[in-house]
């Protein structure tokens, strides 16, 4: 079966994509380039795709969308309590969309994406209310459409990253950092944004229950 995945380059939608893969699917990856700060992603996604012969489709939008002040240096309890101030209205429902419309247009069966919602759900549009609704629209505006498939939805960070290893990926393939930072010496994660801050936590619990 073909199946399209939402694939930033993070770990979530990486992780998703080598799922897929896994389960035998015909598997293509689908980016979005909305202008996003931290572009790096895109290559990451695409070098990950070269590395696993996965075909890789991006599309581009022009979108003003609203200016984030990214936060940093939170705890985890602080990221864990209400909305994250870095989430970006209707990008969850933007993206999916346009996968959506993408993967009817290439004869894909599902979409894939890879939202989840235990540890640290800051961000509405990854929750299972919000997925189910979509799904609901889908019906709807695209009959015998796509389905939405989200296999993380009800893991924690740490399994997340437990799984991502079993599966041959390390800490540093895939990229997580919403404001990376530019040396002589190369891109780096600030380490201290949402992002860096839960992806290193779920690596290191990972690599707890490894040992």
């Amino acid at each position: 079966m073909k199946v399209l995945v939402l694939h930033s380059g993070g770990l979530d939608s990486t992780l998703c994509l080598l799922l897929a893969k896994k389960a035998e699917h015909e598997v293509l990856s689908l980016g979005i380039d909305y202008g996003q700060r931290h572009r790096i992603e895109l290559e990451y996604a695409l070098a990950q795709c070269r590395n696993y012969d996965i075909t890789r489709r991006v599309l581009r939008i022009e979108w003003d969308k609203p200016v984030r002040s990214i936060p940093t240096d939170r705890s985890l309890n602080d990221i864990r309590n209400g909305v994250s101030p870095a989430f970006l209205p209707g990008r969850n429902a933007l993206f999916l969309t346009l996968a959506c419309a993408e993967a009817v247009g290439i004869g894909a069966k599902e979409v894939w994406i890879g939202v989840n919602a235990i540890d640290f759900s800051g961000y509405p549009d990854c929750r299972p209310d919000f997925i189910e609704a979509f799904q609901a629209m889908v019906r709807l505006a695209i009959p015998d459409g796509p389905e939405i498939v989200a296999p993380l939805l009800n893991m924690t960070k740490p399994e997340i990253a437990s799984e991502a290893q079993r599966l041959g990926l390390g800490l540093g393939d895939t990229w997580s950092c919403y404001q990376p930072s530019f040396t002589p010496q190369g891109i780096s994660p600030c380490g201290r944004c949402d992002a860096c801050v839960l992806h290193n936590h779920a690596w290191q619990e990972a690599s707890k229950q490894s040992k």
